[in-house]
This record gives structure tokens, C-alpha cells and sequence, in this order.
């Protein structure tokens, strides 16, 4: 059962969410916040598997409070479910820590795929705002890279350390090396940063 707090300042979106979610017969809501006080002090005690978490809260930013709800239930996953569509909203979100990102037009449909997946370690960018981050940040489109590159890629982005990935592949730290400098030349990116961010707009990122 993946159990989920709800976090959103209006409550008939926090009683509608809530009634969609319960329906599933794997989720389930065990909490609700209208502020970030109130979902900071709820993620400590409930210690929910998933927390949606609106970003236009009273006072406080979802984005400003993403650090400190992740300090107080490290395990948890975050999914932003926002109005705000706008890149820099995505791209600050996922810099704070968000798992995942979806707009609030998005489907039942879409909505509850994210969250499996969210809940499964995975990360989730709704497609039409990844399209988005790739034009606004310039980043140009996949060139071809080898399997072994596609491999090191991925657990980058996932955040593993040259030596992690070195252990995980079976390949010296020189090695990784070497494949991170060729994928940083392909892709035109400057900075691990960059590369989550075109790894999540590209739906790269597979589970952790």
C-alpha cells in the first residue's frame, strides 16, 4: 500500500484528490496539509511513502519546503502537483529535491501513473513540461551514444559516484570517467545538474 499526504492550501482540491486516490486499491491518503508548517510537522509523523505537494502555499513556498519535508521523512518521495507550468517552476523543483513533477490539468490516468512510479524509486516529469525544459534550457536533442554510455548516463543522473558507478558496471573510475566526458561532449552539457535535468525531460532515468 503506497501511503500518501496530501499537501495543497485549497481543501476542495485536497478532498477531491483524496477521494481519487482512495479509490486505487494500492494507495492510500493518510494525511492532508494546507500549509508547510502543517506538512512538515504531518511528513515527521506520518512518515508517508508519497507526499503530493502543491508549490503556491500561504507564506512559504512547496518549492522552499521541499529540504526541510525531505529532512523530516528522508525516505519519502515527492511529486509536485502544480498549476505552474513554467520551466523555471519544473527546473527549481527538481533542484530542491521533487522526485517528480505534474501539472494540476494533468489525468487521473497520468496522476496515478506518476505516483507508481514515483513510489517505485523512478522519477516523473509530465512529458509536455520535460519538451519544455529541453527548449528553454537549449539543450540540444539526444545524439547517438553507446549502450555503455546509455549505462553510466543513467546512474549519473541517478546521483552514483564514479566509484559506485565503477562497482555497480564492473569498470574502472578511469573508465566512467571517460564516459562521462564523452556524454558531457554529445549532449553539450557543463554540469551533473544539466545532465538530471535532460536525463528527467528525456525519460532516462529509470528506477533507483
Amino acid at each position: 500500500m503506497i501511503r500518501i499526504l496530501v499537501v495543497d492550501d485549497h481543501g476542495l482540491i485536497r478532498s477531491s484528490l483524496r477521494s481519487r486516490l482512495d479509490r486505487e486499491p494500492d494507495l492510500t491518503t493518510v494525511g492532508e496539509a494546507g500549509t508547510v508548517p502543517q506538512a512538515i510537522q504531518r511528513a515527521r509523523a506520518l512518515q508517508p511513502d508519497v507526499i503530493l505537494l502543491d508549490l503556491v502555499l500561504p507564506r512559504r513556498s512547496g518549492t522552499d519546503a521541499i529540504p526541510d519535508l525531505l529532512k523530516e521523512a528522508p525516505s519519502t518521495r515527492i511529486l509536485v502537483v502544480s498549476s505552474l507550468a513554467q520551466p523555471t517552476s519544473v527546473r527549481r523543483a527538481l533542484a530542491a529535491g521533487a522526485h517528480g513533477y505534474v501539472p494540476k490539468r494533468a489525468s487521473d490516468t497520468q496522476l496515478i501513473e506518476a505516483i507508481h512510479r514515483i513510489a517505485a524509486g523512478e522519477r516523473y516529469v509530465d512529458p509536455d513540461l520535460g519538451a519544455q525544459l529541453v527548449v528553454a534550457d537549449g539543450v540540444p536533442a539526444l545524439e547517438p551514444i553507446s549502450d555503455r554510455e546509455r549505462d553510466v548516463l543513467d546512474l549519473l543522473a541517478l546521483g552514483y559516484t564514479n566509484q559506485e558507478i565503477g562497482r555497480k558496471l564492473y569498470i574502472s573510475v578511469r573508465t566512467v570517467d571517460t564516459h562521462r566526458a564523452h556524454i558531457m561532449r554529445k549532449l553539450d552539457l557543463a554540469t551533473r545538474a544539466e545532465l538530471v535535468l535532460f536525463a528527467l525531460a528525456n525519460g532516462l532515468i529509470g528506477a533507483s
